[in-house]
């Protein structure tokens, strides 16, 4: 069969309606949001059920087409994109957006993958409960996409990240069988966690088609501060501080390096500096609480007064009201917009032990500047759970082109520093397509064997989401 055939067979599977095959058409699901990624396809196939997702990828195999699995494309490694061959299917579950249950006794919720974050957000929200899971790209992600990277965001200091929100599956896995594992089950110790070997697997073993997520009480109260820090070990210092004081309420901490925030002061309407004095390092501390008035203002300030005593902090302000809330969290989640405006932005993601953040900062920007002098990193990230965002913009005035002909030179760098850490390469973001080879170096070779051995059960023709993630043998 060769790829003009195709459009012909998925016509036959799911109608005239479901499928894209004209070019303008396709485009916006053959290039990524950040323009980093694109690819060729035969055609963009929109199932809008389980039935017929399971009948596209069983048509798929049948012939031989490889299928590529898409939710939001907000993705950051390439992993929803398809090769350029333009003999790949993308399957696109942006049909697929109803909600099918909340249950606030149970506390869960029942989504199918299409579902965009927000829109789970809100359904929570309005039996009044908390879907946690927040990240920057929330009104565009997709439940689908965020299962299939494992998706962290700011709230796993306090909830855990995707895989800890997940009970049950749905999946339609590469031979077009259907795997009904949507259970609510908090205790099922039945065998193996089938669910976990899909979450985080960026489609390469199935098609995730809908899921059951854990809810939580809806928060009802916040307290959130900025806070200026002299170091990275300020930040490690102040999480204790804080931890200790206020326990399972420290539902937020995010760091950012003067750098991170003099480019969202640069480019972003509105932003302003919060203090007079500018300060290598600041936090953004979130406490929160089911009841109405928790007193977490006073609790806040009590933790901050006892990290000026010693020496952790700098300075503070904690916000009054929920304008001024939502402009400390603009500072910090307009970083990556902002690094934009500034060149080509080299992102990393990356995680070592909390513990030993600030001496992985110091010796990763001391060799980066040995490799470019003048490299402008911004570093940011959750690192309550020890995830740094550590992107690099090239030095002031230089030439575009070098700088991303030095992208792998400079990623190697802050890799094996990571590795020299005992940390992870990816922290949230996937492999996708731009860590897919790189990790072969950098993670246990006998981890990367069972990868492959459960990929050749799964999709011994090799055709589910093909060169995302597994290195080449």
């Amino acid at each position: 069969m060769t790829a003009a055939d195709v459009p012909a067979l998925l016509r036959e599977t799911v109608g005239e309606g479901a499928l894209i095959t004209d070019p303008a058409g396709m485009g916006s699901y053959l290039t990524d949001w950040r323009n980093a990624w694109s690819g060729a396809a035969a055609a963009v196939v929109r199932p809008g059920s389980t039935e017929e997702v399971a009948a596209v990828v069983r048509a798929c195999r049948t012939a031989g087409v490889a299928v590529v699995p898409q939710g939001g494309n907000t993705g950051l490694c390439g992993g929803s994109m398809p090769d350029s061959s333009g003999r790949q299917v993308v399957l696109s579950l942006d049909r697929m957006r109803r909600i099918r249950g909340v249950d606030p006794v149970d506390l869960t919720i029942t989504a199918e993958a299409g579902v965009v974050l927000r829109s789970v957000q809100q359904a929570a929200a309005a039996e009044g409960c908390l879907f946690p899971l927040s990240l920057g790209s929330e009104a565009s992600c997709t439940i689908g996409g965020n299962l299939a990277t494992n998706a962290g965001g700011t709230g796993v200091l306090r909830y855990g990240n995707m895989r800890d929100l997940t009970l049950g599956l749905e999946v339609v896995l590469p031979d077009g069988r259907i795997w009904n594992g949507l259970r609510a089950l908090r205790k099922d110790n039945t065998g193996y966690d089938l669910k976990q070997l899909f979450v985080g697997a960026e489609g390469t073993l199935g098609v995730i088609t809908a899921a059951v997520l854990k809810l939580f009480p809806a928060v009802r109260s916040r307290a959130t501060a900025w806070v200026a820090l002299p170091s990275p070990q300020a930040a490690v210092d102040l999480i204790g501080v804080v931890r200790a004081l206020c326990g399972d309420r420290l539902t937020g901490f995010e760091v950012m390096s003067r750098q991170s925030v003099d480019f969202v002061l640069r480019h972003q309407a509105g932003a302003r500096d919060l203090f007079a004095d500018v300060h290598p390092w600041y936090a953004l501390v979130e406490l929160s609480d089911t009841l109405p008035d928790a007193g977490l203002d006073g609790l806040l300030e009590a933790g901050l007064a006892e990290a000026f005593e010693r020496e952790v902090a700098a300075d503070a302000v904690v916000a009054s009201g929920s304008a001024q809330v939502a402009a400390l969290w603009a500072l910090r989640e307009g970083i990556s917009e902002a690094q934009n405006f500034e060149g080509p932005s080299l992102k990393h993601d990356v995680t070592v032990p909390v513990s030993s953040i600030p001496a992985f900062v110091e010796r990763t920007d001391r060799a980066l500047q040995a490799a470019l002098p003048g490299i402008r990193i911004v570093t940011y990230g959750h690192i309550g759970d020890g995830n740094l965002h550590y992107n690099l913009s090239k030095p002031a005035g230089s030439d575009d082109a070098a700088f991303r002909a030095m992208a792998g030179e400079l990623a190697r760098v802050v890799y094996d520093s990571t590795s020299s850490f005992d940390g992870s390469i990816s922290a949230e973001h996937g492999l996708g397509q731009s860590k897919r080879d790189v990790i072969a170096d950098y993670k246990d070779g006998l981890e990367l064997e069972l990868m492959r051995g459960i990929k050749r059960l799964l999709d011994p023709p090799g055709l589910m989401n093909p060169g995302k993630v597994l290195p080449s043998a």
